[in-house]
Formats: structure tokens, sequence, C-alpha cells
């Protein structure tokens, strides 16, 4: 994968992957990766270069949605906790 690829993938998930309820992030991601490849193919970067070096977007995607809901929930209980 160009580092052109790896820097616009690490960039766009890092303005577009946000906090979701658990029970929204499939089709948050479904959403989110079609928007990625129409991005990446405006920048010339084929989806055929990020998936040999990520896999399934939507999976990445995912997984990265899962990671900020977790990390909210935490945030959440450690500020009720403090009160």
């Amino acid at each position: 994968m160009s580092e052109h690829a790896i820097e616009f993938l690490q960039g766009w998930i890092g303005e577009k992957v946000h906090c979701q309820s658990h029970a929204r992030i499939e089709k948050q991601a479904e959403t989110l990766a079609r928007e990625c490849a129409a991005k990446a193919a405006e920048v010339g970067i084929p989806l055929e270069d990020i998936q040999e070096e990520v896999g399934d977007i939507q999976e990445l995607i995912a997984s990265r949605l899962e990671e900020a809901a977790e990390a909210d929930e935490h945030q959440q209980a450690a500020g009720k906790a403090a009160e």
C-alpha cells in the first residue's frame, strides 16, 4: 500500500469515525465504508490498494467505531464515579 493511501485512510478515519451507539455501528460502518471508497477514488487511490493493506474497510471502520463507543462508555463511567 502506498504511503499516500495509508495517510489518506488514517486521515479519513480520524475525521469520520466517531462514537456511535452499539446498535448503529454496523449500519454506520457500511455507510462510512462506501463514503471512504468514493473519496479514495476521487483522490486517485484505488480501493484495492487500501484493501490490500487493511482487508475489508467496513470491518476496519466497524472496529474503530466499537473502540470509540467503548472509550466513551469508560469516560462516562469514570465521570460518574468522580461525582
